[in-house]
């Protein structure tokens, strides 16, 4: 095995597929950073609030004011950095900083692909995508035609895990049996040009849920083989074009349809990257010199190669790490995120705050509208971890105003993928009392139903 290891890690590659890689993601950055910007969401998902859902363990991630804007100007320009090649391993580190501080802020706003952002760009730190077609390149020092094959393979493999773990998420009741969420998803399509017809019969509904479990759990090998290849990326356009249509998940189903062409022969990027020259009027063959990158020293590749290894360790346990809690996992979300559970549930909820004044016995009702905005109070009325966080906020707030001690209590109904609504937490526990952790929250009360699988 390690002389298998050994001579893996002394393959080499043409550049120019991590070349494609950066640019293509540095440039889908750049806009994606834009984008959130012109749509005005920086001031409505970050400023306007007065209450910012927090990750448990980055409470002191907040956002900064009017500074906020910087920190989306150092996040653009590091991705257009990225992009040109141009101070690469500066722009890396910064991107993956500032990007990951943005996602961090409010959990309210989270989606897998962020968090799937972040984890490339984390990647892209330890990887030479600057070695070839960059400004950095320039320079002879900087300059190399051939890597090793490992830092094209690491892309690969996260695409993979990704894939991977979104379809054995699939494998479950609700989804290949019941069509649900689809069955309430894309009916509300029907209006759609071409194929919003379709969008309100049944088969259809079925027709997606198992198509989109076998494409994400076939796509990795049928890209990996080369007699597939081309017909994997059709399957790739087609599948992340209809879920762009269909779905408002933003820059996602593009960022996965040029993430999959490091899957392909160098070749292709070459003349990819010859067509770019021509455009700009770059002499291209000046990257052409035949020599091979490689790291520094024997202790610096070692560290690299460790923090790789734990990384993609990480990355495969840690979308399990439900299985440590009692319940159903939809119901109680415990290990729900960061798990590539993508758009598995439709769950919707109502939460009734009261608060009561411990000493007289006083008691008032909140009006959740005077501090969330109306996103975040849809999406505390269904996840537990909001609705705690909010109650010791209230707790805080009211003990706060009146100078005395208050406990919270919430009368909290959830309905999951079309069931009907069910009481979701205990109304007799003081959430105010209660502390956030990683343990089970026991307060959840149990799911009157099962949905099996994975």
């Amino acid at each position: 095995m390690r002389g298998f290891l050994e001579a893996y890690c002394e393959k080499s590659i043409q550049a120019a597929p991590l070349a494609v890689f950066r640019i293509l993601f540095g440039l889908m950055m750049f806009a994606g950073i834009v984008r959130f910007w012109a749509y005005g969401w920086i001031e409505a998902r970050y400023l306007d609030p007065a209450l910012h859902f927090t990750y448990y363990g980055f409470e002191w991630v907040q956002p900064l004011g009017n500074w906020t804007y910087l920190l989306f100007v150092l996040c653009g320009a590091s991705a257009l950095m990225i992009a040109l090649g141009w101070k690469y391993r500066l722009a890396s580190v910064l991107f993956f900083l500032s990007f990951t501080y943005i996602e961090l802020m409010d959990k309210t706003t989270y989606l897998n692909h962020y968090y799937f952002i972040s984890l490339v760009a984390f990647l892209m730190i330890f990887l030479p995508a600057n070695a070839y077609f960059s400004l950095d390149a320039r320079s002879e020092k900087y300059r190399f035609q051939r890597v090793p094959a490992w830092t094209v393979d690491s892309i690969k493999l996260l695409l993979a895990l990704v894939y991977i773990h979104a379809g054995l998420a699939k494998i479950n009741s609700d989804w290949l049996l019941e069509a649900m969420p689809l069955k309430i998803w894309l009916p509300a399509r029907t209006g759609m040009p071409l194929i919003g017809g379709l969008m309100g019969k049944e088969w259809v509904h079925y027709a997606f849920s198992w198509a989109g479990m076998l494409y994400d759990l076939s796509i990795p090998f049928l890209l990996l083989w080369r007699p597939s290849r081309w017909l994997a990326l059709a399957l790739v356009v087609v599948f992340h074009t209809l879920t762009a249509v269909l779905f408002p998940i933003g820059l996602f189903p593009y960022v996965m349809i040029v993430s999959v062409l490091v899957f392909f022969e160098p070749r292709l990027h070459h003349r990819l990257l010859q067509g770019l020259s021509n455009v700009l009027g770059i002499r291209k063959s000046r990257f052409d010199n035949g020599r091979e990158w490689r790291p520094g020293s024997v202790m610096a590749n070692r560290f690299r190669m460790g923090v790789l290894g734990l990384f993609f360790i990480w990355q495969l346990l840690l979308p399990w790490r439900y299985l440590c809690y009692p319940g159903e996992l939809f119901w109680t979300e415990e290990g729900f995120r960061f798990s590539w559970r993508v758009m598995l549930m439709e769950k919707t909820g109502y939460a009734q705050f009261k608060v009561v004044e411990n000493a007289t016995g006083k008691w008032y009702y909140v009006n959740n509208a005077d501090f969330l905005t109306p996103f975040q109070e849809k999406q505390m009325g269904f996840q537990p971890d909001f609705i705690l966080e909010y109650a010791r906020y209230l707790k805080g707030h009211f003990e706060a105003r009146g100078g005395q001690e208050v406990a919270v209590y919430v009368d909290c109904f959830v309905s999951l993928n079309g069931r009907p609504s069910q009481r979701y937490i205990d109304p007799g526990v003081d959430l105010g009392r209660e502390k956030e952790s990683f343990s089970h929250k026991t307060w959840i009360l149990p799911f009157n139903d099962e949905i099996k699988g994975l």
